[in-house]
């Protein structure tokens, strides 16, 4: 079968976030911050990365969001600025360090106010969250060996037709590495096979920068296509 897959040189990447919407002056100062704390700086998702999160939850109306991985804040103004009239945002990090940029640049988006930082171990922040809760939309980028037990969490809380996006699923080519036999790499072989056979969503794996995948949870009854 002809394959219709274009080879991302650097100039045609530049092309690509280029064709996108203009750039935003307070995300690029950001990336600038960031970006000076090092090789630690690669966690930052990528420019059209944020444009996609921002873009996904306008598309499905969400009102109520959880991400798992604040680092320095830049995909969590993104999916704030998506949410609707009255949205709040949930992000859980362990790092008072990076979240303390993340802070200063919720306050300068005017975002403070729609966005739960909370410190901590993510899976005991989720796990304490009393049973009512629920949400439209979830991002998972942290510690890729506790992936699948944040999308078990998020999954059950998350309403029918609402989307949870998990990050660094090629993990820079590593999981096709047979000789690769990382604890990191190797949970997230297993959350993307697991993922490919879970009837619970319907899922998509896309090229965009490391990798992600876009998980739609079915409607109880709904069959498979």
């Amino acid at each position: 079968m002809h394959s219709k897959f274009t080879p991302l040189t650097p100039e045609l990447y530049h092309y690509l976030v280029g064709a996108g919407s203009p750039h935003d002056p307070l995300l690029d100062a950001l990336a600038e911050e960031t970006e000076r704390l090092g090789a630690i700086s690669l966690m930052q998702v990528a420019p059209e990365q944020g444009a996609l999160l921002t873009l996904l939850v306008r598309i499905i109306g969400a009102r109520s969001a959880v991400e798992v991985g604040t680092f320095t804040g830049y995909s969590s103004i993104c999916i704030a600025r998506g949410l609707g009239d009255g949205g709040r945002l949930l992000t859980c990090d362990v790092s008072e360090e990076w979240t303390g940029v993340a802070r200063r640049y919720f306050a300068s988006a005017g975002l403070a106010d729609r966005i739960d930082l909370r410190i901590g171990p993510a899976i005991d922040t989720l796990c304490a969250l009393p049973e009512s809760a629920t949400f439209d939309f979830g991002f998972i980028d942290a510690d890729k060996t506790s992936y699948r037990a944040y999308y078990e969490e998020i999954l059950r809380r998350l309403r029918p037709n609402g989307i949870v996006v998990i990050d660094n699923v090629l993990w820079m080519g590593q999981v096709i590495d047979a000789t690769d036999r990382s604890e990191s790499t190797q949970a997230i072989r297993e959350l993307n096979a697991f993922i490919a056979r879970d009837a619970r969503v319907e899922a998509v794996m896309l090229g965009v920068s490391d990798g992600i995948t876009i998980a739609r949870k079915r409607v109880p009854g709904e069959r498979n296509a």
